[in-house]
């Protein structure tokens, strides 16, 4: 069964939930896992593509965007709504204010948390979701 985690930033916390996305998938891709960044939108998937260029000195993430980039060449892919993930099926990291279709397929989801209230809000659904279908849930908080 899925494992889902939700990672909560701290009110402190400097990023926001694309810069955790990006954490997270650098320490999975380290880890030697595939990760599907799903976002809610092509601006969002843009956004996020552009931030893992950027979002930490020194750092080199093999990344490009699901169904156009080589996936044997890019262990970590972007995704976005009316797309299908594949083969893929190790982490996603949703970022999505929905749960998609398809998240029961991978081995863990990661839902990132941040102080948006509109996000928050969705994020609590998703919650309640997972949690009422018996999927495997843990909370991190994040600095």
């Amino acid at each position: 069964m899925t494992r889902v985690d939700f990672y909560i930033l701290k009110e402190q916390a400097r990023d926001d939930r694309f810069g955790l996305a990006c954490r997270l998938a650098e320490k999975a891709w380290r880890q030697g896992h595939r990760v599907l960044l799903y976002t809610g939108s092509q601006d969002e998937a843009r956004h996020l593509d552009r931030l893992l260029w950027t979002y930490r000195d020194g750092s080199f993430l093999p990344h490009g965007a699901l169904g156009q980039a080589d996936p044997q060449m890019n262990p970590v892919l972007i995704g976005q709504p009316g797309q299908e993930p594949g083969d893929e099926h190790d982490v996603l990291i949703n970022l999505a204010t929905e749960i998609p279709t398809f998240f029961s397929r991978f081995d863990r989801v990661a839902e990132c948390v941040d102080h948006n209230e509109d996000a928050r809000k969705a994020c609590r659904q998703r919650y309640r979701y997972y949690k009422e279908h018996g999927y495997p849930l843990q909370t991190h908080d994040i600095a």
